[in-house]
């Protein structure tokens, strides 16, 4: 059985977290994790706030609170919204407050210098002399120098998707005062990626199987690539080392540099916690490890060309990732997701009016596997009522309500010579069924949530063909055993749900009247003839409650306005 490190992408402690981010590389994760653990496989899941940057250190000067103040708002505010959609780490911290971060990170740095992957250059760098300082590519805005797009970044061009050189872009300003930067020489080390690549890299990426979105993007990168600088000019960060900075001072590693080390020191965080410190190498320093990135994207060439060429470069027996499934853009109601232009969707406020758990599954039915793909308020109510509502919920409601009425609220038996009847009629003749935790660890979640939905059908064609409420008059016992197979049949229901929305599966699980939790692991994969019944006779079922309020078109239609509203203001 192999073991699982799966990570998601540090979010950047500078703002809040919307839908698109959620969708791209922390709800696939959760729910992939999830599912791993109902298939008892032994997993990690790892992740926690980037926190270093020139962006953070300009935000907590612009709000007037120190850097850690700063960090720390966005890292618990951040790590709520995790909570407000269910998605739980088993290691969660910040580069900034992470004890072991530091030290692992220049341990990165002192390594790849030892074996000759580090060039140190006298450069020309972009210097702001209304702020006084070297500008990091991100604190760049210009005309991108591949495609002319007057947006650009100072690294990368969000239309192109292409890595930029701020020294070849033809029109540069710098974002926070908006005058035209100078350019000044300065020292900085740089990741030899074109050494790495020929070194073993480029063939490991070359024999490696990727999702399409993934092996596109990286493909002709790999052919022009560059050494790429890992060290900025500034005071906030981790420090180059002093006795290799060349009696260089303030020096720090580039951000992009030390956060995705930041999942191996958050590893080692966690594993002193358990009272075992050197449990991380299990999960970093043996093959036996099956290590996923969960990312968007915009973050595709740093987890299948950086992060993989850090870990190269430090040899055996560091691991490289095994799967990087990157999500493609998640957009809102016909645009783009944008904080700063009010085109977006507080996350708390908009729970404090819908189900997270609805929310979850709209987002998973939805996911922007191979495409870009959106959120909007209609198809979230549509979701909601006609696929949740209607066919989970219903199923649920329609059956356990009638057996509250008519046996008591408990599980009625099924006669033996009913049981081969009624398990072919559920199994063989109402419709296909599939497994949709086997679609989450192949991570197809939309495929997933078909499946999920399929199966609910599945059941509603079998009461309604067998029709309960007329054998009640005419044969009670073929009556209790046809909705004794569709308590079967639910508590599979909830299992398959549990991922997707463990509360509500967790509801759906004590109104079966069972002990013990939805999600635990699951005995077999997929129920079969003669061998999928696990409900007791005469068992006391627990209480119905309606699983999914339905939604108002007038709170749709709110939230529309209060979406347009926002972004006039």
């Amino acid at each position: 059985m192999a073991r699982h490190l799966v990570t998601s992408a540090l979010p950047y402690a500078n703002g809040p977290i919307h839908f698109g981010h959620v969708t791209g590389a922390y709800l696939p994760a959760d729910l992939h994790v999830r599912a791993l653990r109902q298939r008892g496989e032994e997993v990690l899941y790892v992740c926690g706030a980037d926190e270093h940057g020139v962006a953070i250190t300009i935000g907590a000067e612009k709000d007037k609170v120190p850097y850690p103040e700063y960090v720390a708002r966005w890292r618990d505010e951040i790590k709520q919204t995790f909570d407000a959609f269910d998605i739980r780490f088993d290691a969660w911290s910040g580069t900034s407050i992470c004890p072991e971060h530091a030290a692992t990170s220049q341990e990165f740095f002192r390594v790849l210098d030892g074996k000759g992957y580090l060039q140190v250059k006298q450069t020309e760098q972009l210097y702001c002399e209304h702020d006084r300082m070297f500008l990091a590519d991100r604190y760049i805005v210009g005309t991108c120098h591949e495609c002319g797009h007057e947006e650009a970044r100072g690294d990368e061009c969000p239309k192109c998707g292409q890595w930029l050189d701020p020294l070849r872009m033809p029109k540069t300003a710098c974002k926070v005062c908006g005058n035209a930067p100078v350019r000044r020489s300065t020292t900085h080390w740089y990741l030899d990626l074109p050494k790495l690549r020929d070194e073993g890299l480029g063939r490991w990426f070359a024999d490696h199987a990727w999702k399409p979105n993934v092996r596109a993007f990286v493909g002709n990168m790999l052919e022009d690539l560059q050494p790429r600088p890992i060290t900025r000019d500034m005071g906030w960060g981790v420090p180059v080392p002093a006795d290799l900075a060349r009696g260089e001072s303030g020096k720090v590693l580039y951000v992009w540099f030390d956060a995705p080390i930041g999942y191996i020191s958050f590893t080692k965080e966690w594993a002193r916690s358990q009272g075992r410190p050197d449990e991380w190498r299990r999960w970093w320093q043996d093959a036996g490890t099956r290590l996923v990135h969960f990312i968007g994207k915009d973050n595709i060439p740093f987890h299948t060309v950086v992060f993989p060429a850090m870990l190269f470069g430090m040899g055996e027996p560091w691991i490289l990732p095994t799967d990087v499934p990157a999500n493609e853009f998640y957009n809102l109601q016909g645009g783009k997701f944008s904080t700063s232009k009010g085109w977006t969707v507080p996350v708390a406020e908009f729970m404090g009016k819908f189900d997270a758990q609805a929310t979850r599954f709209h987002l998973a039915a939805s996911m922007p596997e191979n495409s870009d793909s959106e959120w909007r308020f209609e198809d979230f109510q549509t979701t909601n009522n006609s696929l949740l509502a209607d066919v989970v919920g219903n199923l649920a409601q329609r059956v356990l309500r009638f057996l509250e009425k008519n046996f008591d609220g408990r599980v009625p038996e099924v006669p033996a010579h009913l049981v081969e009847e009624l398990d072919r009629a559920i199994l063989e003749e109402c419709g296909a069924f599939g497994d949709p935790i086997e679609e989450l660890l192949q991570t197809r979640f939309r495929r997933a949530a078909e499946v999920f939905i399929q199966n609910g059908r599945v059941a509603n064609v079998y009461i309604d063909r067998l029709a309960p409420w007329a054998l009640k008059k005419t044969d009670p016992v073929r009556c209790g055993a046809v909705l004794a197979t569709a308590c079967e049949w639910l508590v599979w229901m909830a299992r398959w749900m549990a991922p997707f929305m463990p509360k509500k599966a967790q509801a759906l699980w004590e109104q079966l009247g069972l002990a013990g939790r939805a999600d635990e692991v699951m005995a077999q994969a997929m129920p079969s003839m003669g061998a999928w019944r696990t409900l007791t006779a005469g068992a006391k079922l627990g209480t119905p409650i309606g699983l999914f309020p339905k939604i108002e078109d007038a709170a749709i239609a709110a939230e529309i306005e209060a979406l347009k509203s926002r972004a006039r203001t």
